[in-house]
């Protein structure tokens, strides 16, 4: 794929549902996710190049060359009709893909609390990064990786994580080389999907946490008033992560829009 190695798991069969993790994340994220999802159909759970235990290329960090590994993944795994559920940046590797390569192939997609855009540009409501907290994280994770790591993990939940949970999450989070952490974080931060919104004609679940520690829900809003078949679920009791602060609700909504495309 690509030279590329990638690290996936997968459970059941049926339509595929392709989980899709966020910037530093892997997919361990998604471990409440496999079973109950591949009890009903294919759930398979991957790691982006650079992440997790996918090969750590020094190269090929932008979201578009993500999106071009994913469409070498399906095809080679002969996913058909899938549905792919994006978290965070997955979102953002979702859109990528659509713009690059069109929706043939996809039957939905799922946006797990990403807005169109990271960045606080002019005009743009729901952006939660300024050009200074750009320059402060990639210096983070330049300088005092752990710190930063341990200072954001809080900041995805509404409750607080537990100790142990905490342990997995920054251990996961540390895998991605320093020189990769820094190019997928500026590269994801910079892109602006708004424009791209209307080319995702397959229907898409728009799953937002109800606590705003890092997006606003009206950012969730936002999308779905943007593309043509779209519906939102907001997770009141989770905050950037409800597949895990309510996984069996989430798991449900999921299977639930999964078996409604017929």
């Amino acid at each position: 794929m690509r030279g590329v190695e990638l690290y996936y798991e997968e459970r059941g069969s049926g339509r595929p549902v392709v989980l899709l993790h966020g910037v530093w994340m892997s997919s361990r994220f998604f471990a409440k996710q496999l079973d109950p999802l591949g009890a009903r159909c294919r759930a398979i759970a991957v790691d982006f190049r650079g992440h997790g235990r996918s090969e750590k290329t020094e190269s090929g960090h932008t979201v578009p060359e993500y999106a071009a590994d994913l469409r070498e993944f399906l095809q080679a795994l002969g996913l058909r009709d899938a549905v792919l559920v994006g978290w965070s940046m997955g979102a953002f590797v979702i859109w990528d893909y659509v713009k690059e390569f069109g929706v043939g192939g996809l039957a939905g997609t799922v946006v797990v609390d990403e807005a169109a855009s990271d960045f606080a540009w002019d005009s743009w409501p729901y952006g939660m990064i300024t050009p200074e907290m750009l320059r402060d994280l990639n210096a983070g994770v330049q300088s005092d990786r752990a710190a930063l790591i341990q200072h954001f993990i809080p900041l995805m939940f509404k409750g607080e994580p537990a100790p142990e949970d905490v342990a997995w999450m920054a251990e996961e989070m540390a895998l991605p080389p320093a020189g990769v952490a820094s190019s997928i974080l500026l590269d994801q931060t910079l892109r602006d999907y708004r424009d791209d919104l209307a080319q995702v004609t397959v229907p898409t679940l728009v799953a937002f946490g109800g606590d705003e520690k890092l997006l606003k829900v009206a950012a969730g809003e936002y999308l779905v008033e943007r593309m043509p078949d779209a519906r939102l679920a907001v997770f009141e009791e989770s905050s950037h992560c409800p597949f895990l602060e309510e996984p069996a609700l989430f798991n449900q909504t999921v299977l639930e829009f999964v078996e409604s495309l017929g």
